[in-house]
């Protein structure tokens, strides 16, 4: 973690972020969920099982089932979070919206902040 990082997590400015997709299958969204949240872009993931979606899609309508993945995070693992979604996705063109958190709860966000941590910061700060 930079410096700069540090005070900003510190004085808790880290800008929070709600990231969705959606994915075809459970056993997908399983496994995105968990790479994102394993590879530390990601705090935590949410799977919003079986929602009907109705679609323009090459000149048709179209309507399927598919899972819900809300990923809380910090802007700044956007990229990468979006790098690892078109990677593991099984759709040609998948869903990625980012959205910015306003507001939160303090000790929640700063769990976000802690969790996406990759220089060992969060485990100092547990331990402090």
């Amino acid at each position: 973690m930079t410096w700069l990082r540090r005070v900003q997590y510190l004085a808790g400015e880290m800008k929070a972020i709600v990231v969705v997709t959606t994915v075809g299958t459970e056993d997908e969204a399983n496994r995105l969920a968990r790479e994102i949240v394993v590879r530390r872009h990601a705090a935590c993931v949410n799977i919003v099982p079986v929602l009907r979606s109705v679609y323009r899609w090459q000149g048709k309508v179209c309507e399927d089932s598919e899972y819900l993945l809300v990923i809380k995070s910090a802007a700044e693992e956007y990229p990468a979070i979006e790098v690892a979604i078109r990677e593991l996705h099984s759709y040609e063109l998948p869903e990625i919206l980012s959205f910015k958190v306003s507001d939160g709860e303090p000790g929640f966000l700063r769990w976000i902040g802690e969790c996406v941590a990759k220089d060992g910061f969060d485990e100092e700060h547990e331990a402090g």
